[in-house]
């Protein structure tokens, strides 16, 4: 059962098709698009740009922008060690953009991520796999 009707999944079964959807051809495979990982994540630009923290006079298309790809590739770090657990890359994106986590005050590992806590949040589920928490 699907807790979004996100066509973005149609072709992702698992994190390297999600890779591989995000890499930007155009701007080169070490680009990922912001495009597509908004897409993704069932968020706009103007959201990505805040959990960036990308700031409102910067120019460019958003995947130009350090911020956001920093974002991003901490994002898919966090998705990759939490789709190892479930399997499931769409479970997954929802567990990143709205489960609360307790030992994190109930602060969703989206905005952990915003505020560069990628390791912590990664420590946190492997945790998990390994039946410490919960």
């Amino acid at each position: 059962m699907h807790h979004m009707a996100n066509n973005a999944f149609a072709s992702i079964r698992d994190f390297e098709d999600l890779l591989d959807y995000l890499r930007d051809r155009e701007a080169g495979s070490a680009v990922l698009s912001s495009t597509r990982f908004c897409e993704i994540l069932g968020i706009d630009t103007e959201l990505l740009a805040d959990l960036a923290k990308v700031p409102g006079s910067a120019a460019g298309p958003v995947s130009a922008w350090e911020g956001a790809q920093c974002f991003i590739r901490g994002t898919l770090r966090v998705l990759h060690a939490a789709s190892d657990l479930n399997g499931d890359i769409e479970r997954t994106v929802f567990w990143f953009r709205n489960e609360p986590l307790v030992p994190f005050g109930q602060e969703t590992a989206e905005r952990l991520v915003a505020k560069g806590r990628v390791d912590d949040v990664i420590r946190y589920v492997m945790s998990l796999d390994a039946g410490v928490v919960g």
